[in-house]
């Protein structure tokens, strides 16, 4: 079969070569730019061929100055994840029958990461998102150091999910709060991160969770769910990041405006049977959080400006003795 493969071309010597000096801070993604131009190939290959083995044959007898990273071919390594038509995928489990569309397949670096040439983008940023949620596991002290830490199996079991990642960065590709907000851990480091602080033999679970609640952590997330679509080995570290919170809810991390956020929305829904938008923003903030209510007063000008302002008066729906029930009913921390 004849397929026809759009691949972005970067230039090497664009903004980002300027910013890749040792020390030199990575500007955000959106400042990176560098220049970009979609070269067109066409190659014939078998049905079941993958957009990788289209790379490889473009590279290897049409132009050898294409750079493409790839190693095991098998979906383990993770070095062939790039964005294929928009989104994050590995592509040599990308069939191109699969991946065809309007008579072609367009594959390019992603643009919330930096760019080294071509197809091949920097993973310093995702590693350093990584190392930050320390890694490994710190061993609990046991009474005779010459015995071993006996976990339960249950325990370990609910860790099988996140041991599957093979760090190829599909999730933090995709990942909308990483694309604005560079400072955020990234899916791919909090599914990490559960799996270490889920571990039962992990001694600084408490402190871990101290350190994802903060700006940036666990509370950062928008719920996009592009980490969940988009993993290809089902890790879903979305699911990981609510276990995180709950985790850190329940060890009394709870000043911080991504639970205050979740309390207003419970407690909003749980007494009228709706969300009070008027009041969501403050209690998030703080009520008393001076300077955190003056921050926030740009989005309340340019919502009035758009006439999107939530009305004054907040009533209660019909029938909400109904929504209290099952609020009474699931109980916990928004009983």
């Amino acid at each position: 079969m004849q397929f026809t493969i759009e691949v972005g071309r970067y230039n090497p010597d664009g903004i980002y070569a300027e910013n890749a000096k040792p020390g030199a801070p990575y500007p955000p993604p959106w400042q990176q730019a560098p220049p970009r131009r979609y070269q067109t190939y066409t190659v014939e290959l078998p049905e079941y061929a993958v957009v990788l083995d289209a790379l490889i044959a473009i590279r290897e007898y049409q132009d050898e100055s294409l750079a493409v990273r790839c190693a095991c071919r098998s979906a383990i390594c993770g070095s062939c994840a790039m964005w294929i038509n928009g989104h994050a995928n590995l592509a040599c489990k990308s069939k191109l029958t699969e991946f065809t569309k309007d008579g072609k397949t367009r594959v390019e670096t992603p643009p919330s990461m930096p760019v080294i040439r071509d197809l091949v983008w920097d993973m310093k940023p995702f590693w350093e998102q990584h190392n930050k949620v320390k890694p490994w596991l710190v061993g609990k002290p046991l009474a005779d150091p010459s015995q071993e830490y006996r976990a339960d199996n249950s325990r370990m079991e609910e860790l099988i999910q996140e041991v599957s990642c093979i760090s190829c960065g599909c999730c933090l590709m995709d990942c909308e709060s990483y694309a604005v907000n560079p400072e955020f851990l990234g899916p791919h480091a909090l599914a990490k991160a559960f799996r270490y602080a889920g571990d039962p033999r992990d001694a600084e679970t408490r402190e871990r969770l101290g350190d994802y609640s903060k700006p940036g952590g666990v509370w950062d997330c928008t719920h996009c769910y592009e980490c969940v679509a988009q993993c290809p080995k089902g890790v879903a570290p979305l699911e990981q990041i609510l276990k995180l919170r709950r985790m850190a809810v329940d060890s009394g991390f709870t000043n911080n405006a991504g639970t205050r956020h979740a309390d207003a929305f419970a407690d909003s829904v749980k007494h009228s049977g709706r969300l009070n938008e008027l009041t969501l923003m403050p209690r998030s903030t703080g009520l008393f959080n001076v300077v955190g209510q003056l921050k926030t007063l740009p989005s309340a000008f340019n919502m009035a400006r758009a006439g999107k302002l939530p009305p004054l008066l907040h009533k209660s729906i019909p029938g909400v003795k109904r929504i209290k029930a099952i609020f009474e009913r699931v109980g916990g921390r928004f009983k």
